[in-house]
């Protein structure tokens, strides 16, 4: 068993973090007599998924739900991430298009400089309103006999 401080220092994962995991139920802990936290050697490896599935940007709610399908009292085996991180994959696939496209508007911005409301891909993707004119054509009355 191994207590906060080892787990924080193999880890590298502050106190802190690990007490919020904890409330989480990320992680789990028993107590000492003395109501220290003791925690299982297996914990190191459920922190390290915990590390890795946050660092391709999954969320903790969605980790937990990862971690809720797989028994408490062991550490994640490799078939388990395999597993686990194949249903992330379309979600990062979706993540990584909307950022590469993020990216390529970004650089034809730099090297424009306009900024303009009505041209530019940054400030207004995709604008379906655009052959209808400048301001809110919407919201403008409607002459008599036009649409």
């Amino acid at each position: 068993m191994l207590t906060i401080g080892q787990v924080a220092a193999r880890s590298g994962i502050a106190h802190t973090a690990l007490r919020f995991y904890e409330d989480r139920e990320l992680i789990f802990a028993t107590r000492t007599t003395g109501n220290q936290r003791r925690y299982q050697r297996s914990v190191l490896r459920r922190l390290a998924f915990i590390k890795a599935a946050q660092r391709v940007g999954v969320s903790l709610e969605d980790i937990k739900t990862a971690m809720d399908s797989l028994p408490a009292d062991r550490a994640p085996t490799r078939k388990d991430w395999a597993r686990l991180s194949s249903t992330w994959h379309a979600e990062l696939e979706t993540r990584i298009d909307a950022l590469t496209r993020l990216r390529d508007r970004l650089t034809s911005c730099i090297g424009c400089g306009c900024l303009s409301l009505r041209t530019c891909t940054l400030q207004n993707p995709d604008d379906e309103q655009a052959e209808h004119g400048p301001g809110a054509p919407r919201l403008m009355p409607v002459a008599e006999g036009g649409e």
